[in-house]
């Protein structure tokens, strides 16, 4: 199992909590220092089944400073998943990809199905 994240982002820290209290085997991933590629957010993207958009982290200074909320609805997906490509900041987290399972943020109830 991949766990992708950002060391200084709280979330990322209570996700990490999480896995090593239950004592879930992981192979860490820092998203600023290795970005995910344009293949494997199509791939995740779809393994998900979660809208596009969800892969963004909006709450980021890069996503504001950007104004992506007012540029993504007229990105076609092509676009939007360059465009997360180039930047692991723009990527929301923590990732995590087990097989065909991939959950985006920290939502421990989405967390505890997948763990149970």
């Amino acid at each position: 199992m991949q766990f992708i994240y950002y060391p200084k982002c709280t979330t990322c820290q209570r996700a990490k909590k999480y896995l090593d209290s239950r004592n879930i085997a992981y192979t860490e991933r820092n998203i600023k220092e290795e970005p995910p590629t344009y293949d494997e957010l199509k791939k995740w993207h779809i393994a998900s089944g979660m809208p596009l958009k969800k892969f963004f982290n909006t709450s980021g200074m890069l996503y504001r400073s950007m104004e992506l909320a007012r540029k993504l609805p007229e990105m076609t997906e092509e676009e939007q998943l360059q465009l997360l490509s180039s930047d692991g900041m723009l990527v929301k987290r923590p990732i995590v990809v087990k097989d065909d399972t991939v959950l985006v943020g920290f939502k421990e109830a989405d967390w505890e199905q997948l763990y149970s």
